[in-house]
């Protein structure tokens, strides 16, 4: 799989397919659930130079990330505090205490409900999509998205409802949005992630992320 990434000075990007050995309904759901508990040991920790780097790499482009706007991994200190980090699916659950624990948003995504080609861009001038079941709307305009055929689909703040995992879901890409001033954190938050998807038999493989118009780097 190749991902076009266009240009920005501050995006330090990583992601990677997962195929699970079955389909994720399932999968045990509680693979994971320690890690999901409050007070829970992991082998990276959020900081405020990283809350403060993802900011930046989201106000850069002109998005504001603030409110019910913040970043996604935000939202997980505040849900895990409170105790609603609930298990979802292996995939998800993943993606959720990699980024509590972290600091850093991730996107999970049904690589099957995308539409090729696929690039990550700023979000234009009016861009929206609905992000949960009950048909709510993000604004995207200067948001750091992923794009499919069909149009923006994923972001560091809430993805889309069309691109989501379900019950079905066999393989999947995830979207690790790093900035450049933590690429250490990146680099260790995408180990970890490995390390936990093989707990339940999963099979990882790096994307390409091809500059916009140049040769796969």
């Amino acid at each position: 799989m190749e991902l076009a990434v266009a240009p920005h000075p501050l995006l330090a990007l990583r992601a990677f397919v997962t195929e699970f050995p079955a389909p994720l309904g399932k999968l045990p759901r509680d693979a994971y659930r320690d890690l999901l508990a409050p007070g829970a040991r992991a082998p990276v920790q959020p900081s405020e130079e990283v809350r403060t780097a993802i900011r930046e790499l989201l106000r850069h482009g002109g998005y504001k990330p603030t409110g019910r706007g913040k970043p996604a991994s935000e939202y997980l200190v505040r849900a895990a505090a409170e105790g609603k980090l609930a298990p979802i699916n292996a995939a998800v659950d993943v993606g959720n205490l990699v980024s509590l624990h972290s600091g850093l948003p991730i996107s999970v995504i049904d690589v099957e409900r995308l539409r090729a080609p696929v690039r990550v861009d700023l979000a234009p001038a009016g861009a929206r999509y609905v992000f949960n079941a009950s048909g709510q709307e993000i604004a995207l305009e200067g948001l750091l998205c992923l794009f499919d055929a069909e149009g923006p689909c994923a972001n560091a703040v809430k993805d889309s409802t069309r691109s989501k995992t379900s019950d079905e879901t066999t393989t999947t890409l995830t979207l690790v949005w790093g900035a450049l001033p933590v690429g250490d954190q990146v680099e260790e938050a995408v180990g970890w992630a490995w390390e936990l998807l093989a707990r339940v038999g999963a099979t990882i493989d790096s994307v390409d992320l091809k500059p916009a118009g140049g040769p796969t780097r």
